[in-house]
């Protein structure tokens, strides 16, 4: 009786201990998971769909963290700002180039270099998208993307008069706008006059769209100079349009509606314009020569941290993995962006392919797509008065004073 008793006792104890494991087992694994939110824009269905194979590639190697992911569709700088001011903000989020003087000076991101160790290769990014997301020797963000400005021509349309090469001076494309303008009965070339697009002729001719305190400057002489090439071809060859003129809505979609036979876009004109204009036969080249240099522009966007997160391990996990040369491999794979890393961009042969080969080639003397700490009150009034230029409604000039005027009295009311 006593052993049948004491068999009966130990399997009640084990019973009960297994039970208390298998209780204890599950809140313990649950305390573990760390959910880290990460905020971005909305872009293409291609991009969401490759974003999220991407992060759940990360979650699968990171069983402890798990990635909550927002696509904010509408006024993304305005609700970031919000948020952050009401430490509200996402773990990790996007920031364009642009934005990210202002944020950076407002000590509402966290500074990345303790979290980057040697492994990581910080010197595999190119130096230019690097230094775009540098404050007071301080980096802030991890440039994830980028793309340059290049010349796309329709091939078809330049066999058709004759020109067998794509120009490689600012005066070459001009007179080839107007040989195809003639020839074809259709624009040459297509304008985008904003500064996104013409910062790089005022650089040519040593002119600058701000001064080091980050005021406007871009009436100066210099300036002007390299302003004055798009008024002429507009106003005196009339061999070039805008988007508005031949009733699109991109550079992009005027060039692949055969409207304009040479454009300035940049790597997402690729994919959009093979996809909607299968037929379309087109080629890039790098940007004409303005003053004997080389420009273009770059744009870029990094994912920065919230340096209120309560979760800053993790969020650096996520960081380093995104722009890791495994996860970078992984998210511009499709061609869709230009990898930031050169490690990758050899790997992929980007610096190889016939179409992207001139963007990446840019990036080494590309002008920064960033104007200081108040980006909006430059390019604003830039925009509206430079199309009024260009439109002859008044002297270049004349418009460029007055915007620069308004601009640095709105930069005054905002410091």
């Amino acid at each position: 009786m006593k052993r049948i008793n004491l068999w009966k006792f130990l399997g009640v104890v084990i019973a009960i201990a297994i039970a208390f494991i298998g209780y204890h087992r599950l809140p313990l694994a649950t305390t573990n998971l760390v959910t880290v939110k990460l905020s971005g824009w909305a872009g293409s269905q291609v991009e969401q769909k490759l974003l999220r194979q991407v992060l759940q590639d990360f979650e699968a190697q990171h069983p402890n963290i798990k990635v909550k992911y927002e696509v904010i569709s509408d006024q993304y700088m305005d609700v970031i700002k919000t948020r952050l001011i009401g430490d509200a903000a996402p773990d990790v989020f996007y920031l364009d180039a642009l934005e990210a003087p202002f944020l950076m000076s407002q000590n509402v991101l966290e500074p990345l270099d303790n979290y980057i160790q040697p492994a990581f290769n910080i010197e595999d990014f190119e130096v230019t998208l690097l230094n775009s997301f540098k404050y007071q020797n301080h980096i802030y963000g991890l440039p994830k993307d980028y793309s340059t400005l290049a010349l796309f021509y329709n091939t078809k349309s330049f066999t058709v008069v004759g020109l067998n090469t794509p120009p490689t001076t600012w005066s070459e494309l001009r007179s080839y706008s107007q040989k195809l303008t003639s020839k074809l009965n259709k624009y040459g070339f297509g304008e985008l006059p904003e500064l996104a697009r013409q910062a790089y002729k005022i650089k040519a001719f040593d002119g600058q769209v701000i001064d080091e305190s980050g005021y406007a400057t871009f009436a100066s002489e210099q300036s002007l100079q390299g302003l004055q090439l798009v008024i002429d071809q507009y106003q005196k060859d009339k061999s070039s349009a805008q988007k508005s003129d031949v009733g699109t809505n991109s550079g992009s979609e005027m060039f692949g509606q055969g409207k304009v036979a040479m454009v300035i876009e940049g790597n997402w004109a690729i994919p959009y314009l093979q996809e909607t204009f299968p037929q379309l036969e087109f080629a890039t080249a790098e940007l004409p020569t303005i003053n004997n240099q080389k420009g273009t522009m770059v744009f870029t966007v990094a994912y920065v941290m919230n340096k209120q997160s309560q979760h800053k391990a993790a969020a650096w996990e996520l960081i380093s993995y995104l722009t890791g040369k495994a996860g970078m491999q992984k998210w511009t794979a499709t061609g869709f962006a230009l990898p930031t890393r050169k490690s990758v961009a050899q790997n992929l042969g980007y610096d190889k392919d016939i179409l992207r080969k001139p963007l990446v080639a840019g990036v080494n003397y590309a002008t920064p797509w960033q104007i200081g700490k108040y980006p909006a009150a430059i390019m604003n009034n830039f925009d509206n008065q430079f199309v009024s230029a260009l439109l002859g409604q008044q002297s270049l000039q004349q418009a460029m004073l007055k915007a620069q005027t308004a601009a640095n009295q709105q930069i005054k009311l905002m410091e």
